[in-house]
């Protein structure tokens, strides 16, 4: 047993007993052969483990902006009055309070993971409820919510690709039709873009795997889907988990690998057990295992692989990092997955979207896919729309949709849009000006987040969410990236206060700056952009949020407020 376990360990003793204590560190770090200090720094880099006892009952609430505009803080209040705790402590021994970033149900605020279990559209009533069903004795799996799948938009006249009608095996039996050089042919001339956000080419992906020799290969299917505001994964494990499991079969038998691994992002632990109930079935139609479908010498099986609580993991070099018993930073030098990745061998990483396509694609023949969307991004996207709209949900749309018709009442039914948020917090605001512009490489890229805000919200408020968000999320590694968020969201602070002036813009523009270009990960690199890009395309707010400079020549310095905290401190010291 080696390193690559680590995590599988970390979660038995953190299921087992609430925290992963000083003895369970010694004790799995003779059976993998890995320093109790590094053990330590693994468990110190995952929000969902810890070195201090925890409740029996743990209650993670997300805090996501979404969630802050449905009720976020009257569910907060809620809580604590309930259990008796607090969310700035640790606890007692029945509950503890967490907050916690995006957990993929945005569509149904406010929500929370209550032991790993899934309950939406709190209200105090509810919370009250729960709370007494728990102290009742009752098992939290018993009446945690049933998530709604909330598919609100399928393309018409048989356009859609993912949403359709499905056969288990169907993609395999008619992949196995062909050579594996020829299932790697037709990904290329679909044009299927990486549905991750990088929106690298699949088809190079897979034949570069395929061209480094190896004793091993491996596929991954990212599921880290860890982007506030994106729920699209979600979806496909709620309808079409064996899309998912077809893909990454057709992706080994295309480039020589035998082995598969779902990273599984903790928030989704929801699905785990039916995903290796699934597994199970596609072994026992020989969909899984050995000789597949009579195939000599086509081995190919999947395993789980829990993640533990990380944004930056949703990263490929970042997430091998973590599988292979790390912290889920970046490595200073990020080789190519398809030639150093997963223990050093040849790696595919794609994501659950990409896979699902990658597998209607030989299913359906690639000339299906291409009759659709524009020249440059052919086929259908998944769209997850949450916020000021009448029907948040999953909206499969094809490529160069227009962001009009997307909030259109054909589709989600925005009212008085003011902007929307395009790819997450480390996407770009789309002003009403802009909402003929479309989702498609020829024009603007969405990742799957689609956050629509009406005018009753306030920017700042927003954009101080997100970059509290990154704040938290940051590993901490780049100092540009590590200070530069952290000075970023006292700016913002700033202008909240009125205590901005106009040089407090050029300053925000060139840390964003500083942060982007110097930074080692995609975190640091796109941590800026709504904050930039809102100052650009909102000047007549901002300019009501700056104070004119000849205002702030002088701002009263009030000594005794300032250290009446540390004067107190020393008090209680005395006592």
């Amino acid at each position: 047993m080696d390193r690559t376990h680590l995590l599988n360990k970390l979660w038995e003793y953190q299921y087992q007993f609430g925290f992963v204590s000083d003895e369970a560190v010694s004790i799995i770090s003779k059976k993998l052969n890995v320093s109790n200090i590094e053990i330590e720094s693994v468990i110190s880099f995952y929000h969902f483990f810890h070195k201090e006892p925890t409740g029996k009952h743990t209650i993670y609430l997300n805090n996501s902006i979404i969630s802050e505009l449905k009720g976020f803080e009257a569910i907060k209040a809620a809580f604590e009055k309930e259990t008796g705790c607090t969310f700035d402590e640790q606890g007692n021994d029945e509950f503890s309070l967490f907050e916690t970033s995006c957990i993929g149900l945005n569509d149904q605020e406010p929500a929370a993971l209550i032991n790993f279990m899934p309950f939406t559209g709190l209200t105090p009533k509810k919370v009250k409820l729960i709370i007494q069903k728990i102290r009742n004795g009752e098992n939290v799996k018993d009446f945690a919510s049933n998530v709604k799948s909330n598919i609100q938009y399928i393309p018409k006249d048989d356009k859609a690709i993912i949403f359709r009608p499905y056969e288990m095996g169907a993609s395999i039996k008619e992949g196995l039709k062909h050579s594996p050089q020829e299932i790697i042919d037709k990904i290329y001339k679909s044009k299927l873009k990486g549905c991750g956000g990088a929106f690298f080419d699949v088809g190079y992906k897979w034949q570069s795997c395929k061209n480094n020799e190896a004793d091993e290969k491996f596929i991954i299917c990212n599921a880290d889907e860890g982007e506030p505001g994106t729920f699209k994964d979600r979806a496909i494990f709620q309808h079409l988990p064996g899309l998912i499991i077809e893909g990454m079969v057709l992706a080994g038998y295309a480039v020589g690998a035998k082995e598969g691994v779902i990273y599984l992002r903790a928030e989704y632990q929801f699905f785990k057990e039916e995903l290796e109930v699934l597994i199970q079935e596609f072994k026992n139609q020989n969909f899984l295992g050995k000789n597949i479908q009579g195939v000599n010498e086509f081995d190919f099986n999947i395993r789980i692989q829990l993640g533990a609580g990380s944004y930056v993991c949703g990263a490929a070099s970042g997430l091998i990092e973590s599988m292979e018993g790390r912290r889920g930073e970046p490595p200073v030098r990020a080789w190519s997955a398809t030639k150093h990745g997963f223990k050093h061998k040849p790696t595919v990483v794609n994501n659950v979207e990409s896979l699902a396509y990658a597998s209607r694609i030989i299913e359906l023949g690639e000339d299906f896919f291409l009759s659709m969307g524009t020249p440059k991004t052919p086929g259908t996207k998944l769209i997850s729309i949450s916020g000021d709209v009448a029907k948040p949900g999953i909206y499969e749309i094809e490529y160069g949709t227009s962001i009009r018709e997307l909030l259109g009442i054909e589709m989600s039914q925005a009212t008085a849009p003011y902007f929307v948020q395009v790819s997450g917090p480390s996407g770009e605001p789309v002003s009403p000006s802009e909402f003929d512009r479309r989702i498609c490489m020829e024009d603007i890229l969405c990742g799957g987040s689609f956050m629509v805000f009406n005018r009753t919200r306030d920017i700042l408020h927003i954009l101080r969410n997100f970059m509290e968000f990154f704040k938290e999320e940051s590993c901490g590694v780049c100092t540009p990236c590590r200070a530069g968020n952290f000075i970023l969201n006292e700016k913002i602070k700033k202008m909240q206060r009125g205590l901005a002036s106009t040089i407090e813009i050029e300053e925000i523009k060139k840390w964003g700056n500083i942060i982007k270009i110097s930074s080692r990960c995609g975190l640091g690199k796109s941590s800026p952009n709504s904050l930039i890009y809102s100052l650009d395309k909102f000047k007549e707010y901002f300019n009501l949020k700056i104070a004119p400079d000849n205002e702030l020549q002088y701002v009263e310095f009030d000594m005794e407020a300032a250290v009446s905290e540390f004067d107190s401190i020393i008090k209680d010291t005395q006592l």
